[in-house]
């Protein structure tokens, strides 16, 4: 959430960040100062009357004091009738900072000054590249073939148990999956120090509006009933991503200064209602409603944010690096970039079969965006409550990093070679038919 002090003291500076974005969120803010300006002038007009009320109650007292009876009862009316104002007019009151803070909610963050300014990914900087494209001495086969060939991932049968979307790992491919993850998971948290939970994979809506997921794209969650119970419906939902659960942590708590910077770590499945438009995109592994991913958290002092990003991107980076991957890191324009975000990196990792990059990461500084909506304070060596910042990424999400492995390291035979730091993990050096 924005701070309402910056709309009300900078209208035209927030409007001018939010339109290079380009989904018109700035027209949001005429609405917001109204509510606010109609919330403000009702509870100072509460103010008076309660002055007024604090008056006449003292005259009261006073003409008790003389015994004028009959005065003294009228000004309680008079009283009265000041107490039921002041009801309606907290009533109203109410009423304007809910429609208010309703807006704000839907408002995304502003994007900082260092983001290119542009409309979609194509205007996506370049960053730098790393390694270079793999020379195979043959026409490469998509992971969709090599997964059926060495049985690594049965999609008919995934299918079946839970319809398109979803996947069944089996034998060698279930065993390179957990690989992954554990290999990630000691990566980080024994050389990047990051400290290791393992979160609920459902949370209440409160998590999703911290991070910026709820209202403006709920319906892109699946919520969760106790039996056949519909009632329970929107009173906890599956996990998007881990930083859901993982960055709400320490909300509506106040912190120490000492306590910063927390650096969490977290593998969990994570549901996604809508796996993209149907195509080649949707076959297979790249676009699916389930799958695994390893995500790192920071919360930090505002003066570390940017450069603990840096950080974190290079945390991210480092798993590809050792995987021998070839990866692109892009920045993310005004208008390619997520809700809660004010700066994004993604990584794309090169998928020789398919012939592009995959997204695998993202890593974002939400600044204070996500701190406010979850009142997660720290308080300073100088007394002040600050909000810190939040960052998070990914390092790394499967299954598309599952596809560029198998797809850089395939052999002319069939067979897909294991990288050496995964083979302590899975236990062998080639899988084979």
């Amino acid at each position: 959430m924005l701070d309402i002090k910056l709309i009300r003291e900078k209208p035209d500076f927030v409007r001018q960040r939010l339109a290079t974005r380009g989904a018109e969120d700035e027209k949001l803010i005429d609405g917001i100062l109204h509510a606010d300006e109609q919330r403000r002038k009702t509870l100072a007009e509460v103010e008076t009357l309660k002055a007024t009320r604090n008056r006449v109650s003292k005259e009261i007292g006073a003409l008790m004091g003389q015994k004028k009876l009959a005065e003294a009862d009228a000004k309680k009316a008079e009283t009265k009738d000041i107490a039921d104002k002041i009801a309606s007019l907290d009533k109203d009151a109410g009423a304007f900072e809910t429609a208010r803070d309703n807006l704000m909610l839907r408002l995304p963050n502003l994007p900082h000054e260092s983001v290119a300014q542009g409309k979609s990914a194509e205007d996506n900087p370049l960053v730098r590249m790393h390694g270079a494209k793999p020379d195979l001495a043959f026409k490469p086969k998509s992971h969709v073939e090599l997964c059926e060939s060495l049985k690594l991932v049965d999609f008919a049968r995934g299918a079946k148990l839970s319809g398109s979307g979803f996947l069944l790992y089996t034998n060698w491919g279930a065993k390179l999956e957990r690989a992954l993850i554990q290999f990630m998971l000691d990566l980080h948290t024994r050389e990047h120090g990051y400290t290791e939970v393992s979160p609920p994979h459902m949370v209440n809506g409160h998590c999703l509006v911290g991070v910026g997921q709820f209202p403006k794209f709920k319906d892109q969650y699946y919520g969760v009933a106790e039996g056949d119970d519909k009632n329970e419906l929107g009173k906890l939902y599956l996990i998007p991503t881990a930083e859901t659960p993982v960055a709400n942590i320490h909300r509506e708590e106040l912190l120490a200064e000492k306590q910063l910077p927390i650096f969490y770590c977290a593998y969990t499945p994570c549901f996604r209602g809508e796996a993209g438009a149907a195509g080649v995109g949707t076959r297979g592994m790249i676009r699916v409603h389930q799958f695994d991913k390893v995500e790192l958290i920071k919360i930090v002092k505002p003066e570390d944010g940017y450069a603990e990003q840096e950080k974190m991107l290079a945390n991210a980076e480092r798993v590809l690096q050792l995987l021998g991957l070839h990866y692109r890191v892009i920045s993310l324009c005004t208008g390619d970039m997520g809700f809660a975000s004010a700066k994004t990196y993604d990584i794309e990792v090169w998928a020789a079969g398919q012939g592009s990059y995959l997204e695998v990461s993202s890593v974002s500084n939400c600044e204070d965006f996500q701190s406010r909506r979850m009142n997660m304070r720290f308080k300073a060596e100088s007394g002040e409550n600050k909000f810190p910042h939040i960052l998070n990424g990914s390092g790394t999400a499967l299954a598309r990093l599952f596809v560029a492995l198998v797809e850089t390291y395939q052999q002319a035979d069939g067979s897909v070679l294991i990288p050496e730091p995964l083979q302590k993990y899975i236990g062998t050096s080639r899988i084979t038919a």
